[in-house]
């Protein structure tokens, strides 16, 4: 599992800006509303600014010649420039708040759809809780930058330039003074950028290793419970967490160091121009309405200039999220739909396996291949076990059919076509599996088990559970409309193992993939349930893990799997008389098997 310094998939660093811009073909459709989120932003501040000038001009004018007439214009006129700001910024919010949930969702949707395309390779490195992170808690702080972040940061800057521009035309000299104490924020903004950015990336990796440590606990909780190791765990938690507390308070002390700057600075700035503007004022160089218009316009851009610095930390956590997302988005998916794909016109469930070898692609070169030179025909209609000891890549080979990964050489083809010349679509319909860990959804039984197949109707649907003898289902408070748990955790294993097979014969593949599907099962459920398989296996294509010397019973033929290799084919008659090494294997499930029905007994 990659830790939280070297996540999986880590792309090479690049500019703020360059990071950014990549979200604008998602945030495109939403942008007419973002650009009218900006323009009366913008207005709300220009009228803000206007407001110290029509002080200045009071203080000059009418306050200083006493004519009380023109105090009530000037009163309207600043009134009038208070409401329309305040209606300037609604629209400014009514303009951003839709369409920044708009873009979240588009980019979770499209993050969805790449994490389901992606290999299964792709998810045994990834930890879920980085993912989840990811299209959680980064979608959400990228929605808030672009409907706020972005919007006041580009509302502000402008502020700060006019305003400045309205400063240096009140004084030249008081404006160079405000431009000069400026400089050291510009200075430490460009260092905190550096700092920050790397401090919230470790922030959100570290929260995304805590998420998958809190998914793992939950999942695991019967297990942590059953041996006592819920200590064990809050250990590990706790280390984690106390982790990121570190790297949130590093995040704080960044942000306070900016704040200092961001306080400080314009507090000195604000009295040495005092100090000045009252020489000036007293030589004669600005009037008082000068004097109080300058600092009525600097005390509006003084929220503007404080507000740099969340915006900017807001803007780089938005950067790093945006890497993360797009280190997901930009994974090259290697197991697609061909160009030119073909079709299986006639589909009768010939499988042949041609010198097929398979290797991890991060294996060490010293390595030998999981499955090294594998060739294997299977005719249409009839069972093949595939048996031998643990590791000898059984599994994997079953996984190879489906292109649940791809052959690293050689081929696999069903009736003549290469699976890979197959849109993934089709082949996974000629093809249904049912794995030894059987895995439900939170859905009804009837979900579940017509996951493959959901226009089958109901006698196919009744028929697939009496093979699996899963007629349990009809006991359950609903029937077949019963919502299992999460994960069909809220069943036995050999009860979700059951409503998997299920699953697989619902679907009438051409040929039918299972890997050890009957190892949870008792034995008298184990034989009812092969007493019915053989009815389908009878007209269907089947390739099965055997780790049970009974699954075995079900085959046709039985092809022996060695350190990668097939070593032996034939019956198991023949093979008993022939292949030393097939005696041992079938010893070895018989003493599993016999040993397992000790368990269940006792």
């Amino acid at each position: 599992m990659p830790d939280s310094t070297t996540p999986p998939g880590r792309s090479t660093p690049v500019g703020t800006f360059a990071a950014i811009r990549r979200l604008y073909s998602y945030a495109k459709p939403a942008m007419p509303r973002i650009y009218l989120g900006m323009i009366t932003g913008l207005a709300a501040g220009i009228v803000a600014l206007l407001i110290p000038q029509v002080l200045r001009g009071l203080v000059d004018g009418p306050l200083q010649s006493g004519d009380s007439q023109q105090i009530w214009p000037a009163f309207t006129l600043v009134l009038a420039l208070g409401i329309l700001e305040a209606v300037m910024v609604f629209l400014r919010r009514f303009f951003v708040l839709t369409p920044g949930t708009h873009i979240e969702a588009r980019m979770r949707n499209a993050l969805y759809t790449k994490l389901q395309h992606l290999p299964v390779s792709f998810h045994d490195r990834w930890p879920s809780g980085q993912l989840l992170s990811r299209a959680v808690s980064d979608l959400n702080l990228i929605r808030r930058w672009i409907s706020f972040g972005l919007v006041l940061l580009v509302v502000n800057v402008v502020m700060i330039v006019v305003g400045f521009v309205f400063l240096f035309n009140i004084s030249w000299i008081l404006g160079v003074l405000f431009v000069l104490c400026s400089i050291p924020l510009w200075i430490y903004g460009f260092l905190f950028e550096n700092k920050y950015s790397v401090v919230a990336r470790r922030s959100q990796d570290q929260a995304g290793d805590l998420a998958t440590t809190v998914e793992e606990s939950v999942h695991g909780i019967r297990v942590l419970k059953a041996f006592g190791r819920g200590k064990y765990a809050l250990k590990n938690f706790s280390h984690q967490a106390e982790m990121l507390r570190g790297t949130e308070i590093e995040k704080a002390q960044a942000i306070a160091g900016i704040w200092l700057w961001l306080l400080l600075v314009p507090d000195v700035t604000f009295a040495l121009g005092l100090l000045g503007g009252v020489w000036l004022a007293v030589n004669g160089e600005i009037t008082v309405g000068d004097l109080v218009g300058f600092f009525a316009t600097a005390t509006v851009l003084r929220w503007p200039v404080e507000s740099i610095g969340f915006l900017l930390s807001m803007t780089f956590d938005a950067r790093t999220a945006t890497d993360r997302f797009f280190e997901v988005m930009d994974t090259e998916n290697s197991i697609i739909d061909p160009d030119e794909p073909k079709t299986v016109a006639d589909p009768k469930g010939r499988l042949v396996f041609d010198n097929v070898h398979f290797r991890y692609q991060d294996s060490p070169e010293r390595v030998p291949d999981i499955v090294n030179g594998v060739t294997l025909t299977i005719e249409p209609g009839e069972t093949m076990a595939l048996v031998g000891l643990t590791g000898s890549g059984k599994s994997t080979l079953t996984a190879l059919t489906t292109r649940l990964y791809d052959v690293t050489h050689g081929s696999i083809a069903i009736d003549g076509v290469d699976v890979r010349d197959l849109r993934l679509t089709e082949l996974r319909t000629l093809m249904a599996m049912a794995f030894e860990d059987a895995t439900l959804f939170s859905a009804s039984v009837r979900d579940n088990v017509l996951l493959g197949r959901p226009d089958a109707t109901a006698d196919d649907l009744a028929e697939a559970i009496d093979i699996a003898q899963a007629s349990f289902v009809h006991d359950l408070p609903d029937g077949v409309d019963t919502r299992v748990g999460e994960e069909g955790l809220s069943l036995s294993g050999g009860q979700r193992q059951r409503l998997a097979l299920a699953r697989a014969v619902a679907a009438k593949p051409s040929v039918l993939v299972l890997d050890d599907p009957l190892s949870a099962l008792d034995v008298n459920t184990e034989a009812l349930v092969e007493a019915a398989l053989r009815r389908v296996l009878a007209s269907t294509t089947a390739l099965i893990v055997a780790h049970r010397p009974s699954t075995v019973m079900l085959a046709d033929r039985v092809a022996l799997l060695q350190d990668g290799r097939i070593t032996a084919v034939g019956t198991h008659s023949e093979l008993l008389a022939s292949s030393e090494h097939y005696r041992f294997v079938i010893s070895s499930l018989e003493d599993e098997q016999q040993q397992s029905r000790s368990e269940v007994s006792s």
